[in-house]
């Protein structure tokens, strides 16, 4: 029967089909071209074995309606039914199988005559095999009913075990049994490419999860390889063996201790269970394949993160909160030994973490794997809690034959101290976490609501800041550089100021440490140079020919890979002469790789440019190494400077900074020069440049040339 409102689908259908043959049979035709002229049709003929139905035709759902009036109301279950569409949005394949009973979903696009053809003969023989089954046993009944209550079923355990019932129910039998399927172990062992058993009866319960090995009757072991090795079921006289085969290969197979004897008919009605078994069970393992995709990590088989969420959710409402405690644990120095070792090496190092936290807290705690080397651990105080999970980290971790010894840093929060949900309680133990990296690793840290609050406030900082320099709020002030012994101005330093709308002013030291987490100062500090630079030629064309620009570069900005081009860019750009350009990096940068900077200072001294060391004194440098480095001039931090008294005792370490500026050739500057008497005590040490204060403050460019104008000469 075809239903369809299209008049060359009936065409084209009966002109591909005409001349087919099923047993020497030929076909012959009904045809409806609506929904209500087929259900009158159906009333009267029900030897249809076939039905192709669209699902678009009076309405957008009349086709799928017309599906339960058959199954439902007619109650023809024996036919066939192939759902044709052009449409596929008005009947999603996925759900019109789940939610309809139909026998075969198509396209139209897709229906060659090929693929009629196979369509139509599979559906034919199948109809015929179900007719011949029904003449000779009523049991087919059951053996629909079974596979429909199969379907609704979900989990691969769940599937079986209703597959175990329905067959002892179909046969009438009560026998022992079990169900077995590949399981596809994350990380090999020993049973790895075993079969292990997912449901089973009774007297086999304390099997499952085994591997097939376990088996105590090496007759049911050997029944089953026979079984998987011919690819068929097998009828013997103590035991049965029935085969699914399915696109998986999840060699998804029964055993039943009791050797049945069955009649062809017999054999023919588990068949067709059998193969209806097998199209659920493709479902219900790609369902459950996407079920552990979304909820468990594949490499360690634990939570995952979306899993923990609903976890933590589910305790945060239920009496468990007053006790419960969400620990984040970090295992340390991580990224290292995958570096170093592979990540083959790293993947079983996790795997072996995962597995002593859960023999440890598995039974009375909720354990997943949150982030690459992060693991979360919720449960009762006082077994979450830093002593018990640190103790775990004492013993090294046997690894591929190797003994590994790690520690891990941690982060914790006090659910019964929290109002937050399970999202803000995971974001709220990372702040806790992030803040033990920072202070000790191999620590911990509980969070608190100062935490919070810090954290919240640098984030607002952050977007602020972003949105301030993308509408042009920062900006560059100059202050200027001095020849003590003259006066004469030398140049000045480009700093950077942020004032907000309202007009206040946010200091550097809280926003540029900001800018460089966030990595925004690579392109703030772009920006400076930039500024800068265009400053210097403008001077230059007012006169000051000598003048010299130093621009601060930081840590993140400095080690960015293309930083040497766009300083290169920069000067290029903006035609300022790079011998009267400077840039000062901090002494714990130029401390922090020094043979990188080694290379890195070498090629911006080919460009021209000079290099200072700013703050200097206030980090732990290594003077041969400082001794290496390319550099011009040192900077006295102005906590030096500010030591300086009457007292003559006092400002020792800016007199020895000079002193050693002077035994390395170099130029020392002071900043933070606020008084007469600190700049006469610097130029009695040998220090003749210097800034601050005493003689300008920070000036913006108008600022900066009126200031200028009004010295006695340039």
């Amino acid at each position: 029967m075809i239903i369809d409102d299209d008049p060359d689908v009936h065409s084209a259908t009966t002109f591909a089909l005409g001349s087919l043959e099923i047993q020497h049979r030929p076909l012959s035709f009904l045809h409806a071209y609506s929904a209500s002229e087929a259900r009158a049709i159906l009333e009267t003929e029900s030897d249809i074995a076939i039905i192709l139905l669209d699902v678009v035709m009076e309405q957008e759902d009349a086709g799928l309606q017309l599906v339960n009036y058959i199954r439902k109301s007619l109650k023809l279950s024996d036919v066939r039914i192939i759902l044709r569409t052009g449409q596929p949005g008005y009947a999603p394949e996925i759900d019109a199988i789940r939610d309809y009973d139909i026998n075969d979903y198509k396209t139209k696009s897709e229906l060659t005559r090929t693929k009629l053809y196979t369509a139509v003969t599979s559906a034919i023989r199948s109809y015929e095999q179900i007719c011949d089954i029904n003449a000779s046993r009523h049991g087919l009944e059951n053996v629909i009913n079974a596979s429909t209550e199969l379907m609704a079923l979900h989990g691969l355990s769940h599937f079986a075990e209703g597959v175990l019932t329905q067959i002892n129910h179909l046969l009438g039998i009560s026998a022992e049994g079990f169900i077995c399927a590949r399981q596809n172990p994350l990380v090999k062992d020993e049973h790895a490419n075993d079969l292990h058993i997912v449901a089973a009866t009774k007297a086999f319960s304390d099997l499952l999860e085994q591997p097939i090995s376990a088996i105590r009757q090496t007759k049911a072991i050997d029944v089953i390889t026979k079984s998987l090795a011919e690819g068929q079921s097998i009828y013997g006289n103590d035991a049965t063996v029935l085969r699914f085969n399915n696109p998986a290969r999840k060699d998804f197979t029964l055993y039943l201790e009791n050797g049945l004897r069955l009649n062809e008919m017999d054999k023919r009605l588990l068949e067709v269970f059998c193969s209806n078994v097998s199209v659920g069970l493709d479902n219900v393992v790609l369902t459950s394949r996407l079920h552990n995709y979304a909820f468990y990590d594949v490499l360690t088989g634990l939570s995952n993160r979306l899993k923990l969420l609903q976890t933590l959710n589910e305790i945060i409402a239920s009496p468990l909160k007053n006790h419960s405690t969400l620990s984040l644990i970090d295992i340390d120095h991580f990224a290292e030994t995958n570096d170093a070792l592979g990540h083959h090496f790293g993947d079983l190092l996790l795997y072996s973490v995962a597995q002593r936290l859960s023999n440890h807290f598995g039974c009375e705690c909720k354990l997943a794997r949150v982030g690459s080397d992060t693991f979360a651990l919720v449960g009762d105080q006082k077994l979450v809690c830093p002593e018990n999970i640190l103790a775990l980290f004492t013993k090294p971790f046997d690894v591929d034959n190797q003994e590994v010894q790690l520690s891990a840093t941690i982060g914790l929060i006090k659910l019964d101290e929290y109002d937050g949900d399970g999202s803000e309680a995971l974001k709220d133990t990372n702040i806790a976490l992030k803040r033990a990296k920072t202070h000790q690793r191999g620590g911990y840290e509980y969070f608190t609501r100062s935490m919070g609050v810090e954290i919240r406030e640098r984030v607002l900082l952050m977007h602020a800041l972003r949105a301030a320099f993308e509408h042009q709020r920062l900006f560059v002030v100059y202050q200027p550089q001095i020849d003590i012994r003259s006066g004469k101005i030398l140049g000045a330093e480009a700093l950077l100021r942020w004032r907000t709308d309202d007009g206040k002013f946010i200091p550097p030291d809280q926003f540029i440490p900001i800018a460089e987490y966030s990595g925004l100062i690579v392109d703030i500090g772009e920006w400076v140079l930039r500024s800068a630079c265009h400053e210097l030629v403008y001077l230059r064309g007012l006169g000051y020919t000598e003048f010299q620009m130093a621009v601060n570069v930081s840590q993140v900005q400095f080690s960015h890979p293309l930083f040497l081009q766009t300083l290169n860019k920069a000067l290029e750009d903006t035609k300022a002469p790079p011998q009267f350009v400077e840039l000062e990096i901090t002494e714990s940068m130029a401390m922090k790789d020094p043979e990188l900077l080694i290379k890195t200072l070498r090629q911006i001294k080919q460009l021209g440019v000079s290099i200072s060391i700013d703050d200097f004194g206030t980090g732990f440098s290594s003077l041969s190494h400082l001794q290496k480095l390319d550099i011009d001039k040192l900077k006295i931090d102005r906590a030096f400077v500010n030591d300086i008294q009457e007292n003559a005792s006092e400002g020792s370490i800016a007199k020895m900074i000079v002193q050693l500026g002077q035994n390395l050739g170099l130029a020392v500057i002071a900043e933070g020069v606020e008084n007469q008497m600190q700049a006469d005590t610097l130029l009695s040490y040998g220090c003749n440049l210097a800034q601050g204060y005493f003689y300008a403050k920070p000036l913006t460019r108008g600022d900066l040339h009126a200031w200028l104008e009004n010295r006695p000469s340039h």
